[in-house]
């Protein structure tokens, strides 16, 4: 596979984001989106055009596995937690 471009390694990390923000359940919603954000900034340094693939190949195979989820997740109601509740004024 051809070596990414800075462009694309972007997309693909809004793409998570965007995906990781829909979880209905507040707990997945930050656990996703906290191990999305250190993922990215754990690998901001890597040169290597081999390991660059095999690392969006992952970051791709994630982002299809959170969509599965966050689909599954849309099926099933859960109650709001009390960090979730709006406050009543």
């Amino acid at each position: 596979m051809a070596s990414c471009s800075r462009a694309q390694v972007i997309s693909l990390y809004r793409m998570l984001m965007k995906e990781s923000k829909q979880f209905p359940s507040y707990n997945y919603r930050t656990y996703a989106l906290r191990r999305v954000k250190d993922g990215f900034r754990d690998n901001l340094h890597v040169d290597n055009p081999k390991t660059l693939d095999v690392l969006l190949n992952q970051a791709r195979e994630n982002l299809a596995l959170i969509k599965r989820q966050v689909s599954i997740g849309h099926l099933y109601s859960a109650q709001k937690t009390i960090v979730e509740k709006e406050p009543h004024l």
